[in-house]
């Protein structure tokens, strides 16, 4: 059993983000989700990126990090897209990190730090279309080749937040594997 903290997507802590956790739940991790936009959520990505622009991209990033502090360190830090953010940081900076999932984005290792941390395995996710991880794409793979214990999974088509089930970018097929590729990920730990 893992423990898990999920952070969501710039749209916020939508259904699908929810349904997503409850999954690993079902499978008998912990899973926390904290809501980095108190509460609020919203109905395209440009609306939720543009709230984050105005609160400010450093002040999610601290909420994520406030979230987690009174979490177990040996957790795996996740994320959905923006959420990603502060997954990688934890996942990169918190001493104890036992894993990290990274969905449809992935930063340059060196935003948080020279290199990315021994006996931290990762596992990154997202379209081979999808234009917003067009730019992440050079990152992920920049990862996979320094890091000791890291994959890059590529699933066909343009869709960002494919694993939201809860918006029309959702993919049913695409998400069964990545659901799956999860889950060996977490009992694998």
């Amino acid at each position: 059993m893992a423990e898990v903290v999920l952070f969501h997507h710039a749209q916020g802590l939508t259904p699908g983000v929810v349904a997503f956790a409850d999954e690993l739940r079902r499978a008998v991790h912990t899973v926390h989700t904290p809501d980095l936009f108190e509460g609020l959520t919203f109905g395209t990505v440009d609306e939720g990126v543009a709230y984050a622009r105005e609160i400010g991209f450093g002040e999610v990033l601290e909420r994520g990090v406030r979230a987690a502090e009174g979490l177990s360190a040996e957790s795996v830090y996740a994320g959905f897209s923006l959420g990603v953010m502060p997954a990688q940081r934890l996942a990169q900076t918190r001493p104890g990190a036992r894993g990290a999932l990274l969905f449809h984005a992935c930063l340059p290792v060196s935003e948080f730090g020279p290199s990315w941390p021994d006996g931290v395995p990762v596992q990154v996710h997202a379209m081979d279309a999808d234009p917003f991880f067009a730019d992440d794409i050079e990152a992920a793979r920049t990862l996979v080749d320094e890091a000791e214990d890291a994959e890059l999974f590529l699933y066909p088509g343009d869709r960002h937040l494919f694993a939201d089930s809860s918006l029309p970018s959702y993919d049913a097929g695409a998400t069964a594997l990545l659901s799956q590729r999860v889950l060996a990920f977490l009992d694998g730990l």
